[in-house]
């Protein structure tokens, strides 16, 4: 990235990245799909997204209408920069790697704290106007967040990690054993109540600066419905498997108080968060003994593993969760 900066200034329309006012460019974090960089110069501060596995350019028009949808129902997030030919997406020239980028303003902010009440009140009001505002004719979900890997494929995944030797392998062959009975709630939404939303409205991807909090990160952004959506930010605010019955109701009152159309009433409300969790767990641990991977690709998909592994839902989180939830629909 740092020989990328003269063709990512050029192509945005900042200024040279040569010359006595020299741009910067240094990395700050690295998630599944992506890495962010922060690049400094005359003009500002700026967050560019290596997509490190190739782009749905589709995909990021779907995000960029989005995203400046919900600029217009009030809810922050870093603008998406267009560049001179208006695409929200540019591409390295092969001499620089080929990969695809895309440029945000910068947001210096904090981490969201899950437990305070203005947060999850802010959480519940914006997915509500998500949803309200992505409601109408959409494509279906795609299948990551609709299906899961098969007994077979669990099966064939625990042999090659049992060759690998690797630390976690016990603790994937015991989800693969109970995959069965997390993937019977995994099933495909409703195509009459699909919406086009975040899909990723985690406590990570909310910062708070100094105007009040940002969503970021709308690499996700595509259909799904209300319920399943809302099932997934109940679970990731409310201290996942060590749950926080309070911080839930008091998301949920904001949620429905703004008009929010999703209920949870059933664990089939939570098939897309199942259908992700375990879909999550499978790619990285097949990415970790991938041997045509780079060690630190394997070595991030090993702590991916790790993690993952730990935040698997589990069915009696899930089903205090549906109790103690029921008298605020």
């Amino acid at each position: 990235m740092y020989a990328a900066v003269d063709h990512v200034t050029a192509a945005y329309g900042l200024g040279s990245g040569t010359g006595t006012c020299r741009w910067t460019i240094e990395p700050v974090t690295r998630g599944a799909l992506g890495r962010i960089w922060k690049m400094s110069g005359p003009s500002g501060d700026w967050a560019v997204k290596e997509m490190l596995f190739g782009c749905d350019e589709r995909q990021v028009r779907r995000e960029a209408a989005l995203r400046d949808a919900s600029e217009t129902l009030g809810i922050a997030s870093p603008r998406l920069l267009r560049n001179g030919e208006g695409a929200p997406v540019t591409r390295l020239p092969p001499h620089l790697g080929g990969s695809y980028l895309k440029l945000y303003d910068w947001v210096d902010g904090t981490a969201a704290d899950p437990t305070a009440p203005e947060i999850l009140a802010w959480v519940g009001r914006s997915l509500a106007l998500l949803h309200r505002a992505g409601a109408g004719p959409t494509q279906p979900p795609i299948a990551w967040y609709e299906k899961c890997p098969t007994d077979s494929e669990w099966q064939a995944l625990r042999r090659k990690v049992a060759d690998s030797a690797l630390p976690w392998s016990d603790d994937l062959a015991a989800v693969a054993a109970r995959s069965s009975e997390l993937s019977r709630y995994v099933t495909p939404a409703d195509r009459t109540a699909l919406v086009t939303s975040h899909l990723d409205v985690q406590p990570q991807n909310v910062l708070v600066g100094r105007d009040g909090p940002v969503l970021i990160d709308w690499d996700n952004a595509g259909p799904t419905t209300p319920a399943r959506e809302l099932a997934c930010v109940v679970f990731a605010w409310s201290g996942r498997n060590r749950p926080n019955p309070d911080a839930a109701r008091h998301l949920v009152r904001a949620y429905v108080a703004a008009g929010g159309p999703g209920r949870i009433g059933t664990p089939h409300a939570f098939s897309m968060l199942l259908a992700t969790s375990l879909n999550y767990v499978h790619v990285q641990a097949e990415a970790a003994v991938d041997q045509t991977r780079t060690p630190d690709e394997r070595a991030f998909a090993d702590d991916q593993v790790r993690t993952s592994l730990m935040a698997l839902p589990d069915l009696p989180t899930l089903s205090l969760l549906i109790k103690e939830l029921a008298p605020e629909w």
